[in-house]
């Protein structure tokens, strides 16, 4: 089944991300990786999202790569939930159907992960 986003390598990105995805708060709150393993009641640091379609992305947990890039630790709810990794570079690079890219919800209070499993 084909998905509704598409990713496009961050070297081959020919437009830039009009809404600044990471910032200096959410790094700074963000627990590191692995450090939240298997607590049901850790707390979405920041939630991810296509205004064109259904895909969110929940982050938990994450920190800075060595090639500068964020791996994160989160949710995604696309056509499934699933728990997995994705990358700062992989969000900025991927558009909705449409075209528009991903965008972070200003106005998300968080959830634990046990609440949105619900």
């Amino acid at each position: 089944r084909e998905a509704s986003w598409h990713y496009e390598k961050r070297e081959e990105r020919t437009e830039r991300t009009l809404m600044k995805l990471m910032t200096k708060e959410i790094e700074r709150k963000l627990p590191p990786m692995y450090s939240t393993d298997g607590d049901d009641t850790r707390k979405v640091v920041v939630k991810y999202f296509t205004p064109d379609s259904n895909w969110t992305w929940y982050v938990f947990e994450g920190e800075k790569t060595e090639d500068g890039d964020y791996e994160f630790y989160g949710l995604v709810d696309g056509f499934e939930k699933a728990l997995g990794y994705f990358t700062l570079g992989e969000l900025e690079g991927a558009r909705g159907p449409m075209g528009l890219p991903i965008e972070r919800d200003l106005y998300y209070t968080g959830e634990t992960y046990k609440e949105l499993m619900r």
